[in-house]
């Protein structure tokens, strides 16, 4: 109110009216709770009146709420698999990095990966950005940072993906130093093999390569330079050319 107060007269009345509304609309709502089960619309209406809450996401018509993120199992892993899309980005032109950017992929599951990358819908890409400024369809690779093997992240998500052909899905495990890479194939989801080095090739995004070991042992800078071998690739360079 003290802000209405201050704000100049000629825009005074929408701003206070925006203020008022979504003040009660915080009041009159229930707050969002880890394991509610909630449509799209309903979460999407709480979680907006819950501006203090950092992630919260809807799989299945289940919330699940994020806990306090330690750096060593989830900032840094975040941190580290974010530069190596980055650098993927930049490289390739047509294509969009997101870094927990919300997704609205069906009516009972809207969640907030770690990493995504998509094509531009002029490019192929299958999603697409909404008028609200919201991701709306399956990104063509999806990327999660999990605890282990028990997380949700490799259960109900990988269905829900599974279900709405995203088509590659990788999953760090930082406790069981381990990187699962799902490729779509026939309905469901396949292994992508390493090759002799460790090396993992994206079968969607030429020249996405991500160099396991090294990530494991923390060395982004030798998962960068087998990045840089996969963006110096003529199957790169003819992606390049068909998106621009």
């Amino acid at each position: 109110l003290h802000h209405c107060r201050t704000t100049p007269p000629e825009s005074r009345f929408h701003h206070c009216w925006r203020t008022l509304a979504m003040t009660s609309l915080s009041l009159n709502l229930p707050p969002l709770e880890n394991g509610d089960r909630l449509s799209r619309n309903e979460f999407e209406r709480r979680y907006t009146a819950m501006p203090k809450v950092k992630k919260a996401e809807l799989i299945e018509g289940k919330v699940y709420m994020a806990s306090p993120v330690r750096i060593v199992n989830h900032g840094r892993p975040h941190a580290q698999i974010m530069t190596w899309l980055g650098f993927y980005y930049a490289a390739t032109p047509g294509v969009d990095l997101g870094d927990n950017a919300t997704i609205r992929l069906d009516l009972d599951s809207e969640p907030q990966p770690d990493g995504l990358l998509r094509l531009e819908p002029e490019a192929g890409g299958r999603s697409r950005i909404d008028a609200e400024g919201y991701v709306q369809g399956a990104p063509e690779l999806i990327v999660e940072i999990a605890a282990s093997s028990a997380s949700y992240d490799l259960n109900e998500k990988l269905r829900v993906y599974r279900r709405n052909a995203v088509q590659e899905y990788l999953v760090w495990q930082v406790n069981d130093r381990r990187v699962d890479w799902f490729s779509l194939q026939d309905g469901d989801y396949q292994n992508l093999s390493p090759d002799a080095n460790g090396t993992i090739k994206s079968l969607v995004f030429p020249g996405l390569w991500l160099a396991v070991p090294a990530l494991l042992q923390g060395d982004l800078a030798i998962v960068l330079a087998e990045l840089q071998k996969g963006l110096q690739t003529p199957a790169h360079q003819a992606f390049v050319t068909q998106l621009g």
